[in-house]
């Protein structure tokens, strides 16, 4: 039961993105209903252990502490002249959004209670690698062969920009680069030593499908992510006796994996993201560049406005698209769904309450990213560096874009999140305490 209730994750997670990233209604209820599933798998395997013990990290109570401020915005209470009063702006659009919050919770939980033990983590760090070399390669092909379709079936619409399995290439280059660290993470700590080249290949190979989805907000998150891996190298154990050599090679590392990608994409055919960067720094006479402020500098405008109004607890958790026609800076022509700018989003659908929470999210998952690489063990503190790069690459990525706010892409972070908590709590040899708790 133990041993398929992380299998049946794991299909969850893939499936999740194969799904068009589950932005559709039908993948989203399969979603939920695979959350449920595996909820009621976890209670069969407890009634037959007779005994249930939840480790819940440090980082999942910030989440927690989200959810029940989207419960409390859903509460709706009926005044006496029938009108209906919430901290909502949208109470159904507010309580779909916790809906599917909880169930993402439910697998976060899942992820940190059966990710556990060496060996399922090391088969864990097999199966990102090969899973996210086999996505960038079925990209790859796609994008060569395809026209546009996605599965070489499935037309969308002439605004949208698709790659891979993705609606949007904005977020296949954020799932890409949630992955890249992890192989790149493997090289560094010198945990597969004769498994280098193939890991460093895997790295590229999806490092090549995400600059060539045009992300620029890829392509910044990506370099982040890799920078990120050559400062925190240095802090893996350990680091103090760490001869200067040594640190050269894992830098170098890094620097190859940077250049196979540069190669890589020289080689398929660089005049595109040439063209993508070229157009963000300057554009013919006459015409301003298409910089990522221009293209979203109204909307964050706007955002900012919804967040002024409604400066304690927002407009209610999903309840952005309904508050921010009425703060639109612009017409109010355009239909905006999204931010693209995930702490944007928060400070506008949960206020300063919610800024409050992911402040607390991120300080608490970046010290327990930093105890992992104390671990001796090459594989685990590999697996919290790599883990740790992709997940400040999709943080870095909020800033352009709203990736979070994406099912497929927010549950593989949640996913990293319980690896790299894990691997912070649960070793004895980090020598820390009250990094999580048991219920």
């Amino acid at each position: 039961m133990d041993r398929l209730i992380a299998i049946s994750l794991i299909a969850v997670v893939v499936f999740s993105a194969l799904a068009f990233g589950t932005t559709e209604e039908w993948s989203v209820m399969v979603l939920k209903m695979s959350a449920v599933l595996l909820l009621l798998l976890w209670a069969i395997k407890a009634v037959a252990d007779r005994q249930l013990v939840v480790m819940i990290p440090a980082s999942a109570w910030p989440i927690l502490a989200l959810l029940v401020l989207g419960l409390i915005q859903s509460v709706a209470l009926t005044d006496g002249a029938g009108q209906r009063q919430s901290l909502s702006m949208e109470v159904e659009a507010t309580r779909l959004s916790v809906t599917l919050l909880f169930c993402l919770v439910i697998l976060f939980l899942v992820a940190a209670n059966f990710f556990t033990g060496r060996e399922r983590l090391q088969k864990l760090a097999y199966f990102l690698v090969i899973y996210g070399a086999a996505m960038a390669l079925f990209a790859l092909i796609q994008h060569f062969t395809s026209n546009g379709k996605i599965y070489w079936i499935s037309s969308v619409e002439a605004s949208s920009s698709p790659s891979g399995p993705f609606l949007n290439r904005n977020h296949f280059a954020g799932y890409m680069n949630m992955l890249i660290p992890v192989a790149v993470g493997l090289i560094v700590t010198g945990a597969y030593p004769g498994l280098r080249l193939l890991l460093g290949f895997a790295a590229a190979l999806m490092g090549v499908a995400s600059v060539l989805s045009l992300s620029r907000g890829g392509m910044t998150s990506l370099f982040a992510a890799l920078m990120f891996l050559v400062a925190m190298s240095g802090k893996l154990w350990p680091h103090r006796q760490a001869q200067i050599g040594v640190r050269l090679v894992r830098i170098g590392a890094v620097v190859a994996i940077l250049v196979a990608i540069i190669g890589g994409v020289i080689w398929v055919g660089a005049e595109p993201v040439i063209t993508r960067i070229t157009n963000t720094i300057t554009a013919p006479e006459g015409q301003q560049p298409d910089t990522l402020y221009r293209s979203r500098g109204w909307l964050w405008q706007g955002t900012w406005a919804v967040f002024v109004a409604h400066p304690i607890a927002g407009v209610g958790y999903g309840a952005y698209q309904t508050a921010y026609h009425l703060y639109d800076p612009g017409n109010g022509l355009y239909m905006v769904d999204f931010a693209h700018n995930d702490y944007l989003q928060v400070l506008a659908d949960c206020g300063i309450i919610g800024g409050a929470l992911a402040v607390w999210f991120m300080v608490s998952l970046f010290r327990l990213i930093n105890r992992g690489l104390q671990v001796r063990d090459r594989l685990l503190a590999g697996l919290a560096l790599g883990g740790g790069g992709g997940i400040f690459a999709i943080l870095v990525h909020s800033l352009f874009d709203f990736n979070l706010q994406v099912p497929s892409n927010a549950l593989l972070f949640l996913c990293e999140t319980a690896i790299v908590s894990q691997i912070g709590c649960l070793f004895p040899r980090c020598r820390y305490e009250n990094c999580q708790s048991k219920v």
